[in-house]
C-alpha cells in the first residue's frame, strides 16, 4: 500500500504518535477482496500479515492514535481518543485515499486503563457488519481483513486477541469538533483549523469562508439525516450513537452491539448497556438530530447561531425524505408527482410496521415477500404471513390503492428483490460463525462473508440462512465489548 500522510501532517496536536504492540504467530481470519480494490489491491500474504498484525513496520505509515471527547449516553467526556486504533496514514486508491486503522493493536495515550486490544468476536463482528452494510447499498466504514492469534486477552472471560484492519474515508468525527470547542474554552483557531482541513479533504467543491462553513455544516446535517433514514428502513440498530461515534461524513461508523431487526419493534434495544433505550432502534432519528446539535454547539466560533440553526431545520425533512424514497422502493409504490402524497405514505408505511409489530413478524422477510405479490391476485404469501388476516386486508385495500395499475408485474416483482435483501447479518449467525473460528473452523465464516455480499440474490443451498433465528437468537442483545 501506498501512503500520504495528510493528517498527520497538517494537524499536529489532534493525536499521538504510538507504536502497535504486535500479535504473536498472527493468521488471516477474513479477507475482503471488494474492500482490497479501495487501498490499491494488496494481496494477502505473508509479509501484510505481519505489517497489518504490528509486527513489522508497514513503509510509508505514520503510526498515530487521534484525540476527540464526545457525548457518551447523553454526557460529555472531556477526552476520549484512539483507545484501541492505531491509524496508519491515508491509502492511495484509484478512486481516492482510505484511512487505514489496526482496531485492536495494543494501548495508546487514550486507553484509559485498558489494554487497547479487542477480541475474535469484536473484531468479526466489524469486519461482516462493515461488508454487509456495504453490499446493502448503506454508507459505511469498510474493513479489509481480520487477523487472529493466540493472545489471551480478558474481557468478561479469557478471549483470544484480534485485530480489524478497517477503512474509512476519514476519521474525523463530531467528538473532534467538540475536542477543539471545550478544550479551548470556545475560542475559533482549533476549530477552524479542522473545518478547514475537513472541507479541504471531503467537500473540495466548498470554501473555507463565511458562505463555505455554512453550507458544509447543512451537507453534514442531510448526509447524517440520510444515513439515519437508511438505517430506519433497512432495520439496522447501531446501539451506541455517542457522539464520538458520529461520522462527519455520514458514515455508519465505530460498530459495537449492533443488531439488524428480526421481529419488528420500535423499541427494540439491542445495548445491554442502555437499559433505558436511549439508543432503541426508533429513538434513531431523534439521537442524530441531537447529536447534530451537539456538534453545531462546538461550530458557534465558526458560524453564527442563526446559521447553525437554519441548517438543522434540514434534517427532518431531508430525513423523511429520505425513509420515503426508500420505503417507496421496497413495497413498490410509484413515486408521487410532488409531495402531496408524503404525510399518507409515511402513515401507510407507520401501520404496516406497526401491523408487523402487533403480529410479531420478521421485518425483512416480510419485506422479501413484496419480491413474489402479485396485486391483483386472489391469494399472497404476503397475506399468509399475517394471523390477523382482516388487519392485513384492511392495509392492504390502502396500498393497492396507492400502488395503482402495476403494467409489468414481472419487472415490478424484480425490482422489489432488488430492494429488499433476503440475507442480513441476524446476530445469531454472526455468532455461530464467531463460535466456529473460536474452535478453529473459519469455513461458516467465508461462507457467511460470501452469503452477506449477494444479499439480494436466492441462493441455492442457503436457505437456512433465510429463516427466522431459533428461539436462542432471536432479538439477541450484545455487551459494548461485542
Amino acid at each position: 500500500m501506498d501512503f500520504k500522510q495528510d493528517f498527520f501532517e497538517q494537524l499536529p496536536g489532534f493525536y499521538e504518535t504510538v507504536a502497535p504492540a504486535g500479535l504473536p504467530a498472527p493468521s488471516w481470519l477474513a479477507w475482503s477482496d471488494d474492500a482490497a480494490v479501495l487501498v490499491g489491491n494488496p494481496q494477502p500474504d505473508e509479509q501484510l500479515l505481519q505489517q497489518l498484525a504490528g509486527n513489522q513496520r508497514m513503509p510509508g505509515a505514520n503510526y498515530y492514535a487521534q484525540v476527540y471527547s464526545g457525548h457518551q449516553f447523553g454526557g460529555y467526556s472531556p477526552q476520549l481518543g484512539d483507545g484501541r486504533s492505531i491509524i496508519l496514514g491515508e491509502a492511495i486508491g484509484p478512486n481516492g485515499c482510505w484511512d487505514v486503522a489496526l482496531k485492536g493493536a495494543g494501548a495508546t495515550p487514550f486507553s484509559r486503563h485498558g489494554d487497547g486490544r479487542a477480541v475474535t468476536r469484536s473484531a468479526i463482528r466489524e469486519f461482516l457488519v462493515s461488508e454487509a452494510l456495504f453490499h446493502l447499498n448503506v454508507p459505511t466504514t469498510r474493513a479489509l481483513a481480520v487477523i487472529g492469534s493466540a493472545l489471551p486477552v480478558w474481557r468478561e472471560t479469557l478471549e483470544k486477541g484480534a485485530i480489524t484492519v478497517r477503512l474509512a474515508r476519514s476519521h474525523i468525527r463530531f467528538g473532534h469538533f467538540e475536542y477543539c470547542y471545550y478544550s479551548t474554552g470556545g475560542k475559533r483557531e482549533q476549530v477552524q483549523q479542522l473545518a478547514d482541513f475537513t472541507i479541504r479533504q471531503h467537500f473540495p467543491h466548498l470554501s473555507c469562508d463565511a458562505a463555505g462553513y455554512r453550507q458544509w455544516f447543512v451537507e453534514v446535517v442531510e448526509a447524517t439525516a440520510r444515513l439515519i433514514a437508511t438505517w430506519q428502513a433497512i432495520g439496522f440498530a447501531h446501539g451506541v450513537m455517542n457522539t464520538d461515534n458520529m461520522s462527519i461524513l455520514g458514515d455508519s461508523f465505530d460498530f459495537g452491539p449492533f443488531a439488524f431487526l428480526d421481529t419488528f419493534k420500535e423499541d427494540f434495544i439491542c445495548n445491554h448497556s442502555d437499559p433505558e433505550g436511549r439508543y432503541a432502534f426508533g429513538r434513531q432519528p431523534g439521537i442524530g438530530l441531537w447529536n447534530l446539535q451537539c456538534l453545531a454547539q462546538a461550530l458557534t466560533p465558526l458560524i453564527s447561531s442563526d446559521d447553525l440553526l437554519a441548517a438543522l431545520t434540514h434534517y427532518q425533512p431531508m430525513l423523511v425524505q429520505h425513509y420515503l424514497q426508500l420505503m417507496r422502493q421496497k413495497l413498490g409504490l410509484p413515486a408521487p408527482a410532488g409531495e402531496a402524497s408524503g404525510p399518507e405514505d409515511l402513515a401507510l408505511f407507520g401501520a404496516f410496521t406497526a401491523m408487523l409489530e402487533q403480529q410479531q413478524l420478521d421485518y425483512s422477510l416480510t419485506l422479501r415477500q413484496f419480491a413474489t405479490l402479485d396485486p391483483v391476485a386472489n391469494h399472497s404469501d404476503l397475506r399468509d404471513m399475517f394471523v390477523d388476516t382482516s388487519a392485513f386486508d384492511h392495509w392492504f385495500t390502502g396500498y393497492c390503492k396507492r400502488l395503482g395499475k402495476v403494467d409489468n408485474i414481472e419487472q415490478w416483482q424484480e425490482a422489489r428483490r432488488l430492494n429488499n435483501p433476503q440475507y442480513i447479518l441476524r446476530n445469531y449467525l454472526a455468532q455461530k460463525a464467531i463460535a466456529a473460528t473460536e474452535a478453529g473452523d473459519t469455513a461458516p465464516l467465508q461462507q457467511l462473508y460470501q452469503l452477506l455480499r449477494r444479499p439480494y440474490d436466492a441462493q441455492p443451498g442457503c436457505e437456512d440462512f433465510a429463516r427466522r433465528p431459533p428461539d436462542w437468537g432471536e432479538g439477541l442483545i450484545m455487551s459494548c465489548s461485542s
